[in-house]
């Protein structure tokens, strides 16, 4: 629930900055849409990576 709250309240602060930018609610409902699916696709591609690094794990 806390993630879900928290994806909400991205898309929603990023909506309002799009609209304050362009004017427009679709347009900053599509840049905030946008961002989600980046920010997802680069957390799934950072956790890999992350995941991928021996350093820093005990032995």
């Amino acid at each position: 629930m806390k993630s879900l709250l928290w994806t909400l309240i991205g898309l929603v602060t990023m909506g309002l900055v799009g609209f304050a930018f362009t004017g427009s609610l679709a347009s900053g409902g599509g840049m905030a849409a946008i961002n989600a699916l980046i920010g997802l696709a680069m957390y799934a591609l950072y956790e890999r990576l992350w995941a991928a690094i021996p350093w820093g794990r005990d032995a």
